[in-house]
């Protein structure tokens, strides 16, 4: 039996790409018995390709036709060959392409011309037959291919013409060409929703009318007059704004999956032509205002999802700004400022202080101290020396370093984040809306009991086997059903925002309610991420407030972090003048007042200035010394200030009986007894990123349901890897481009309320389900038997509609009565 194709081409229409033929038989090819014609040779040697390499299933499942390839007679274009060639080249393939083992290379390259899943299974069979090429997958949503390959045995010139003659363009993939992209796709959504609620607006003014003359009596050349109007409106609507669902429910139907884009494209589609047979015969019902108004909801809710898409990915992207552009690399005595993508392991390199660190590294000369709250999320800068370890993308603060590049490109650790990023990513739970799982059983209903309407009506009495079919649909179009979940989450991510809660992704109010266990990171979540002077305890004869004095004098002429802990007693320190300053890099700063020579920093430096060494303080903490030639003077107690709210956010979230856990990064003692402090259940200190990524893992293997607190880039990957991942305040961007929901205020406070939310909205979309089921369950049979017009089917439908919308609105409406329990 003769395999049909998806996507039949006329007879002259090319068989591969449906462009015209122009050639006549010139460039044929038999197929399954029949003779195809084609519009080049190009498009007959990739026809020929495909069907020789036992890829002709192709032709059965593609959904739209190829695109042309670029060719000349029967090979590529020699322009476009060169372009091709310029990709071969070891330096340029430094800034896509990273090394596996040995030879094998691998990249991701944006692919042109993708249409449906054929497409995907084609790319991915071509290419796994292609000599060199160890492993390839595409993405059918994004259109990019993640391909690994021998290099030493294939240019990558070659792999790209292997893609190119299948009939698809690729290149390797550019943040800046998606942005371009993603532009695009703002520009004409933006125009679809804008004709849509501008016609939604004009239609209603002509159809008002005539729901009005239904009661009244409405002159006939008037109500024609308003339908005609009405029909001019709505045309383009239906024909350029609604395109996309009519696009999906094709694409849905040739994959053989039933969504809501199916029953949605139905009941624009036939009730627009029902609008339309009745304007030109004066027939019963026109429904172009509720063709219109069911256009517009359905856009704005896929416009806003997009923003939020664009949003996320935009700051993703911009996680390649972390590392500098340029470097200073050390030939002999010269200085050459280069590009940092062009650092090679065994480089010796500068770094100036306020400089990034462009590379991971090794310090061969000088002592400075290092800020890694871009990575670690710590606010201590940590003391380097020769021998120690620099992290790109980490700011050096006092003194110029020396270093030689150990690691670039890929090899480095922020790389090593981002690709835990990723795979936390792809290992991330799914959860369903309650919504999507009834609906596909509530479509396939739909579709078949309006089948078997029509076949009943049209037995028995073929007259009005039309009017009561188009009842049956526009009664039980599942407007309520598709607007059930998303007007409650809407409602109550409107009340979030007013409260400066952003939620990101869709699935966090319902997930929220399983939540087992809340994990927060310390610095900069439960702290407020700067040093602050806790504590003073004065030694010697001089005052408190004449050794703050001192100190702020002191720390004035250092950059260190330190330093901002003493700027609250700057004016005290006006007056005095501070000669001979010295700043030694990780242990203090030493500086001449009024002819006294003072230290303040570490106990081993200032007691070398000859002052016996202290005792000391019992309590616990960071301590630093102020001290002269003769005596120690004071000591400082320097602490990260816990944000105000902490403590009453831990004890509400403990009162809804969840598992509270402090996992940080900080070595140092201070998260345990932060721990302590705010009574959480368990503390874990100096977790790495992985420690943290497989310590979320272990929780969840276990059964556990995560929340995730945090702020750093060393919170990205578990940030991605939990159920619900929260980001406070001023978090990194790789925290932010992974949360599911952002705190901008940085009020911890917020949190309980989040939970309460959730909460009120399930409750909500529970209800807005079965009020939906449930008038879906007593319309339909009415309308069956013929008792439910068109126009009041419609009025249903929109009441139906109203209805859901009403309730979920309760939740915006109670934004005001919403208090977290234990917040003030």
């Amino acid at each position: 039996m003769k395999r049909q194709m998806s996507v039949d081409t006329a007879p002259n229409e090319c068989f591969h790409c449906g462009l015209p033929v122009t050639t006549g038989d010139r460039f044929t090819m038999e197929y399954e018995g029949e003779q195809h014609r084609f519009c080049c040779p190009g498009c007959r040697a990739v026809a020929q390709s495909i069907v020789a390499s036992g890829m002709d299933n192709y032709y059965q499942y593609r959904t739209s036709p190829a695109i042309t390839p670029q060719f000349e007679g029967e090979t590529l274009s020699p322009l476009l060959l060169q372009e091709l060639q310029v990709y071969d080249d070891a330096q340029l393939q430094q800034e896509f392409a990273h090394e596996l083992e040995g030879d094998v290379r691998e990249a991701v390259l944006s692919i042109e011309g993708i249409t449906c899943a054929a497409c995907v299974w084609l790319l991915e069979h071509a290419l796994a037959n292609v000599d060199g090429v160890e492993d390839v997958s595409v993405n059918l949503s994004t259109h990019r291919a993640v391909v690994s390959w021998h290099s030493s045995a294939l240019p990558l010139s070659e792999l790209l013409k292997s893609i190119y003659c299948v009939g698809y363009k690729a290149y390797p993939f550019s943040p800046t060409k998606e942005e371009a992209y993603q532009q695009q796709e703002a520009r004409i959504a933006m125009r679809r929703l804008l004709l849509a609620g501008i016609g939604m607006m004009q239609v209603m003014m002509f159809t008002v009318p005539l729901y009005v003359g239904e009661l009244s009596g409405i002159a006939e050349q008037h109500k024609a007059l308003f339908r005609w109007s009405g029909l001019l409106l709505t045309t383009p609507v239906v024909l350029y704004s609604a395109i996309p669902f009519f696009q999906a429910a094709w694409r849905d139907l040739h994959a053989r999956y039933l969504t809501m884009d199916i029953p949605v494209s139905l009941a624009i589609g036939i009730a627009y032509l029902a609008s339309v047979w009745s304007t030109l015969t004066a027939g019963r019902e026109v429904y172009f205002d509720s063709v219109c108004m069911f256009a517009f909801f359905l856009l704005l809710g896929r416009f806003l999802e997009m923003r939020v898409r664009h949003r996320v990915s935009d700051l993703g992207n911009r996680l390649l700004k972390l590392l500098p552009t340029s470097a200073i690399r050390l030939e002999g005595d010269k200085q050459q400022i280069v590009a940092s993508k062009l650092l090679k392991k065994g480089d010796l390199i500068l770094i100036k202080p306020g400089a990034t660190v462009p590379a991971d590294a090794l310090v061969r000369e000088g002592e400075s101290g290092v800020d890694e709250a871009a990575l670690s999320g710590e606010s201590m800068p940590v003391h380097k020396a020769p021998g120690s370890k620099l992290v790109g993308g980490t700011l050096n603060i006092e003194n110029p370093l020396t270093a030689e590049v150990t690691d670039v490109g890929k090899n480095m650790q922020i790389s090593t984040i981002v690709q835990l990023l990723e795979r936390a990513k792809q290992e991330k739970p799914a959860i369903t809306q309650l919504a999507n799982r009834l609906s596909s059983y509530f479509v396939f209903a739909v579709l078949l009991i309006a089948a078997l309407v029509a076949l009943y009506w049209g037995i028995v009495h073929p007259a009005d086997a039309f009017w009561v079919t188009l009842s049956v649909l526009v009664v039980t179009c599942p407007c309520a059903l598709s607007l059930a979940t998303p007007a409650a989450l809407t409602a109550a991510t409107a009340s979030l925002s007013a409260k400066k809660i952003l939620l990101i992704r869709g699935h966090i109010l319902e997930t929220l309610p399983h939540i087992t266990h809340v994990i927060f990171d310390k610095t900069g979540t439960l702290t407020q991420g700067a040093l602050n002077v806790e504590d003073t305890k004065k030694l010697g004869s001089y005052s408190v407030q004449k050794c703050r004095e001192l100190a702020a004098a002191l720390e004035r002429y250092s950059e260190h972090p330190i330093a901002a802990a003493f700027e609250k007693y700057a004016e005290l320190a006006e007056s005095i003048a501070v000669t001979q300053v010295d700043v030694c890099a990780g242990q203090g700063i030493e500086g001449v007042i009024e002819g006294c020579r003072y230290r303040i920093g570490t106990v081993a430096y200032v007691c070398q200035l000859g002052s016996a060494q202290p005792e000391l303080p019992d309590e616990d903490g960071q301590w630093i010394l102020l001290g002269d030639e003769h005596a120690s003077l004071c000591w400082f107690r320097l602490g990260d200030e816990l944000r105000r709210d902490a403590k009453s956010c831990v004890e509400s979230l403990k009162k809804r009986g969840l598992q509270l856990e402090l996992l940080s990064g900080d070595p140092s003692s201070s998260a345990v007894e932060l721990g302590h402090r705010l009574g959480v259940n368990k503390v874990t200190s100096g977790a790495s990123p992985q420690d943290k990524l497989d310590y979320i893992r272990g929780l969840q293997e276990g059964g556990a349901f995560v929340v995730m607190v945090g702020d750093g880039i060393n919170d990205g990957p578990v940030l991605a890897r939990s159920q619900v991942s929260i980001a406070v305040g001023c978090a990194s961007d790789l925290a932010r481009a992974n949360a599911d929901v952002l705190l901008p205020s940085a009020e911890l406070a917020q949190i309980p309320l989040l939970f309460e939310k959730a909460r009120q909205t399930q409750n909500v979309i529970k209800q807005n389900l079965a009020w939906a089921l449930m008038y879906n369950l007593m319309a339909l049979p009415l309308a069956i038997a013929g008792m439910v017009a068109p126009y009041a089917a419609a009025l249903g439908m929109s009441a139906s509609s109203l209805v859901v919308v009403g309730n979920a609105l309760r939740l915006k409406g109670a934004l005001n009565k919403d208090k977290p329990e234990g917040g003030k």
